[in-house]
């Protein structure tokens, strides 16, 4: 192999570069839906909320000349553009807690994926198994439990009693869990079971095997959906205005990208961390398990993070919530006021709206869709990465490059919501995911035609495989991060509380391990129609573009809801 692993970093450099480009072209998609969104509605929320306050700023006659003399240079001009003091005090903990809580999630999603795939006896193909048949049935149980919680304490009991119960678990498996392994999984029982089941149950029998390793998975899972989703969007939507949010929702985004950047690279020196163990097992000294070294400092992170979470929400709770300045008295009556409903009855009444239904269609199409795409690119990963500590030092590059890709789009997204508005950002995603999706199963499918150009590149079938991969997944999540996530949660604010509450954990909760959970389904059925996933590959990819055209529709149909809803909203505040 003339490209070794060595080599990565630099691989990661000219990929990252590659991304760049690939994102700033598709980021100024004229489309199809762009032209039919803006003729149709000429005055988007984004659009008419910028002339509604250059309109409210503008000052009148009599106090032009006024307004003239007062005008000053390029120090008044900077100082205008700051956000006054009241929105500072409220945005910068907001910011550093979005920090924290991405921090750990970029840990946590690395280390949960080096787990299972590197695991004994198992590989990529448990994933879908995974999110089926353990995420699911998790996401549903939290739910519930979570509906519970918020009908019978405060928000502030709830949000510091999960994320503790989350950080205290990720503390306990690296300390007590994990090291007594071999006494917690039953390998001999499964060996027996393997003995006499049909080998399309091995991954079944993968995650009984290493069942500790397959908990660990869904609590990294439920953190991002739980805490990432339900508890800091649930409670930044809530204390911050729409206009706020135009403005410092996408600096969020930032901040969460300036995250995957320095935790990838912790993954990476954490990661390389094995050599001082393998070192001193060739020493003479105790011999150390490289991986539990490793996942001793990346647990610590998480729990430090965590606990870095939990200070900045109780001041944000004893200093801004109280301060009428920064929150309303209004909205702070309003994020008081519970809903004592069932999650029956929740459900039926979140079923009636059309409006929840597309935001939990655009949330279910996304989950499929990545999920189609990725596994096939970890099962090639973990063939050319066997050790858990190199892969892990490959995905800490993988989420490095994420975040600087994401923040170029960060910048770009800016342009796109202030020109075209919430509707064409939301087509943004489904867009891209769509052409570099078609791009690596194009690939996979015709790779005996590319093998004479994948020569000339001096690589293998192999690192090629996991390169096209990384990059279509980096292009999607970037996009994701950037736009999707954004317009998802701006769409919640023009909401009233109960479709505010139990929409967004119905949707966030429920709504993306069901995306996930329906492509893994698929995937289970051709695995098994089909005799593996290499044959299934040209039905996956018109799967893809099924629900990528579903994906559209739902967005096309939010957008009109949407700025209907925002309509609403002004009318209402204009006549109170």
């Amino acid at each position: 192999h003339s490209l070794q692993r060595n080599d990565i970093p630099h691989e990661m450099r000219v990929l990252l570069a590659l991304c760049a480009l690939t994102a700033a072209s598709c980021s100024f998609l004229g489309g199809a839906g762009a032209p039919a969104l803006r003729k149709a509605r000429p005055a988007l929320p984004v659009a008419r909320f910028a002339l509604m306050q250059a309109e409210a700023a503008a000052p009148s006659e009599d106090e032009k000349p006024m307004e003239s003399a007062k005008a000053g240079g390029p120090l008044a001009k900077l100082k205008e553009s700051l956000p006054p003091p009241k929105e500072l005090k409220k945005v910068v903990p907001l910011g550093l807690m979005f920090f924290f809580i991405l921090f750990s999630y970029t840990i946590l999603r690395d280390t949960k994926d080096v787990l299972v795939v590197t695991a004994p006896k198992s590989g990529a193909e448990i994933i879908p198994f995974l999110k089926t048949y353990v995420n699911l049935p998790g996401a549903i149980g939290f739910t519930v439990l979570y509906s519970e919680l918020t009908n019978r304490f405060s928000r502030e009991t709830v949000f510091t009693g999960i994320v503790g119960s989350f950080v205290a678990f990720f503390v306990l498996f690296a300390a007590v869990i994990y090291p007594n392994q071999a006494f917690l999984h039953p390998t001999a029982t499964v060996d027996a079971l393997a003995a006499v089941l049909p080998s399309g149950f091995g991954a079944p029998l993968a995650i009984i095997r290493n069942w500790t390793y397959a908990l660990f998975y869904t609590m990294a899972e439920l953190w991002g959906s739980v805490v990432v989703s339900l508890l800091f969007w649930g409670f930044a939507n809530e204390v911050t205005k729409v206009d706020e949010a135009k403005k410092y929702y996408p600096l969020f985004g930032l901040g969460a990208n300036v995250a995957l950047i320095f935790s990838g690279q912790y993954v990476r020196f954490v990661s390389s961390l094995r050599r001082v163990a393998e070192a001193s097992a060739t020493a003479g000294m105790k011999a150390v398990d490289p991986w539990q070294t490793s996942l001793n400092w990346l647990m610590g992170a998480v729990a430090i993070s965590g606990g870095m979470v939990l200070v900045l929400f109780r001041y944000m709770q004893r200093s801004v919530m109280t301060d009428p300045e920064c929150v309303p008295p209004q909205a702070l009556k309003k994020t008081k006021t519970k809903t004592k409903m069932s999650l029956k009855e929740s459900a039926a009444y979140l079923a009636s709206s059309a409006y929840i239904r597309n935001l939990a269609a655009l949330v279910i199409c996304y989950g499929m869709s990545i999920n189609i795409v990725e596994v096939s690119w970890k099962a090639k990963l973990k063939e050319a990465f066997p050790n858990p500590n190199d892969y892990a030092e490959f995905m800490g590059s993988f989420s490095s490059a994420t975040g600087a890709v994401t923040l170029g789009m960060m910048l770009l997204g800016q342009r796109i919501f202030k020109v075209w508005g919430w509707g064409v950002a939301a087509l943004v995603t489904p867009t891209l995911l769509f052409a570099t999706g078609a791009t690596f199963f194009g690939l996979t499918l015709f790779s005996a035609q590319v093998t004479p150009l994948i020569a000339a590149l001096g690589t293998t079938p192999l690192m090629l495989a996991v390169i096209v991969g990384a990059a279509q997944n980096i292009l999607s999540k970037s996009a994701k991060y950037s736009l999707f996530d954004p317009c998802k949660e701006m769409a919640y604010i023009p909401l009233g509380p109960e479709e505010k509450t139990k929409g967004k954990a119905a949707v966030d909760v429920i709504g993306n391990p069901l995306g996930k959970s329906g492509g893994s389904f698929i995937q289970q059925f051709m695995i098994f129609g089909f005799g593996s996933l290499a044959a299934s590959t040209p039905y996956l990819a018109a799967v893809l573009g099924i629900v990528i055209f579903a994906w559209i529709r739902s967005a096309r149909s939010l957008s009109v809801l949407f700025e209907d809803a925002m309509a609403n909203e002004e009318m209402e505040e204009a006549s109170a």
